[in-house]
C-alpha cells in the first residue's frame, strides 16, 4: 500500500534524523498544518470516529451551564466573566450550557464567550451553532484569551495532548520512540540511552515497575496556564476527561477510527490518537503554583451531584415513550458504567483560585478519598 503523505514525511523524518520519540509523532499526526487529524476535518459523531458526552444529550452542557452559574455566583457576580472552552468540537456543548444560562439575565449580560479551537471545520459549525450571539471570539490557544475572571471548561482536551513514553530496561527507564522496521513500517523502540535521573522523579510505586512497563507523562505546561489564570485573573476551570486517579505505570497510547480502535502506527493523520490523562498529575501541577484544586470524581458521580437525574425526569415528563427512551439511554450512557458507560471511565476536577472552598459537584473531600 503506498504511504499516505504525512506517512512518507514521517519516515523521512525518521529517516534524516533518527528514531522519533512519540510525543512529537503524536503532534504530528494530530496536528501537521496540512495533513494533521485535527486540522481539516470533522471528527465527531455517528459519521465520524467518536462521541463526546455533548453529543449524547442536551442534559451534559446544560448542568455545566448551571455549573458556571454557581460559580459566577460564588465569586460575586462579576460584571464580566471569561467563559471559555478548550477545544469545543461543534459548539454544541457551549451552546446548551448557555441556554441554560439564559434563567439568569444578569450572568448572561456579563458572558463574553471565548472558544480555543484551531480545527477551521469545526470553527464553522460552532458559528453555525453561535454565530447568532455578538459576545464570541475565536483563538488558537488560550495564551489569546484576553485577562480577566474566567470561568473553564476542558471536555475531552487533554487526552489528545502529546505524551512522552518511557519503556523500563534493566539500565534504567528509555524514552519510547518511533522507528522504521527493515520491512519499511513504523514500529516501536527505545532510545539506546536512558533518561539521566528519570527514576528519581518517579512515585516509589512507580520506581517498582517491571522490566518493559511504560510510564507515560505530559508536560505541565497547559494546566500551568489554565491554573495561573484562575489564580490570579479568579474563576474555576472544570477538566473532564477519561483516566486514572493516580499516576501509575502502563501504556494506554491509541487510536479510534470510526469507534474502534485501530493501531496508532497505521495510517498516521487518519485516526484519532489519544491516551489516558493522569489526574494526580494535573491536580499536583495546578497546587504547586497556588491554586485549588477540587475532586476528581468520576463524571457519573458529577453529573448526579449536578441532578442530572432529576433533570433526565422532567424532560421524560414532557416526551412522546420514544423519546423518553433515548433519555434514559443518554443517562445510563453519561452516568452509568461497563461496556459503553462513560460515568466511571470519565473523570472531573476543578481547579479554582486559592479563596473558593467549595465547588457545585466537586469537593476537597472526595479528592483526598480518591487519592488516599
Amino acid at each position: 500500500m503506498t504511504d499516505t503523505l504525512l506517512q512518507a514525511h514521517i519516515k523521512h523524518l525518521i529517516k534524516t534524523a533518527g528514531p522519533m520519540p512519540v510525543w512529537r509523532y503524536m503532534e504530528l499526526c494530530l496536528t501537521h498544518p496540512e495533513h494533521g487529524y485535527y486540522v481539516a476535518r470533522d471528527p465527531l459523531g455517528r459519521d465520524g470516529d467518536f462521541i463526546t458526552s455533548p453529543e449524547v444529550s442536551q442534559m451534559f452542557g446544560e448542568l455545566l451551564g448551571l455549573w458556571a452559574a454557581s460559580i459566577w455566583k460564588a465569586i460575586g457576580s462579576p460584571q464580566l466573566v471569561r467563559l471559555v472552552e478548550l477545544g469545543p468540537g461543534r459548539g454544541t456543548m457551549m451552546s446548551d450550557a448557555l441556554r441554560a444560562l439564559r434563567v439568569l439575565p444578569p450572568l448572561f449580560q456579563s458572558i463574553q464567550v471565548h472558544l480555543v479551537e484551531i480545527n477551521p471545520v469545526l470553527r464553522e459549525k460552532q458559528r453555525a451553532a453561535l454565530g447568532h450571539l455578538d459576545n464570541v471570539s475565536w483563538h488558537d490557544s488560550i495564551d489569546e484569551v484576553p485577562g480577566g475572571t474566567t470561568i473553564l471548561f476542558a471536555n475531552e482536551y487533554f487526552d489528545v495532548l502529546p505524551i512522552h513514553q518511557a519503556v523500563r530496561k534493566e539500565q534504567g527507564w528509555h524514552e519510547r520512540v518511533i522507528e522504521i522496521d527493515d520491512a519499511g513500517e513504523l514500529v516501536f523502540g527505545v532510545a539506546a540511552e536512558p533518561i539521566p535521573r528519570f527514576e528519581a522523579l518517579l512515585p516509589s510505586w512507580v520506581r517498582a515497575a517491571p522490566i518493559g512497563a511504560v510510564f507515560e507523562w505530559r508536560p505541565d505546561s497547559e494546566i500551568m496556564k489554565i491554573a495561573t489564570r484562575v489564580r490570579e485573573e479568579g474563576g474555576a476551570a472544570l477538566i473532564i476527561d477519561y483516566g486514572h486517579l493516580r499516576s501509575d505505570a502502563g501504556d494506554t497510547f491509541q487510536a479510534i477510527a470510526q469507534h474502534a480502535y485501530a493501531d496508532p502506527l497505521k495510517h498516521p493523520g487518519q485516526a484519532d490518537l489519544t491516551a489516558h490523562v493522569d489526574f494526580q498529575s494535573l491536580a499536583r501541577a495546578a497546587e504547586s503554583i497556588g491554586a485549588r484544586v477540587h475532586g476528581p470524581v468520576t463524571q457519573g458521580e458529577f453529573l448526579k451531584r449536578l441532578g442530572i437525574e432529576t433533570r433526565a425526569l422532567a424532560l421524560m415528563a414532557k416526551a412522546s415513550p420514544e423519546v423518553s427512551e433515548d433519555i434514559a439511554t443518554a443517562l445510563q450512557r453519561l452516568t452509568g458504567g461497563g461496556r459503553g458507560g462513560m460515568g466511571s471511565m470519565f473523570k472531573v476536577i476543578g481547579v479554582s483560585e486559592a479563596d473558593l472552598n467549595e465547588i457545585a459537584g466537586l469537593t476537597d473531600v472526595a479528592r483526598s478519598e480518591a487519592s488516599a
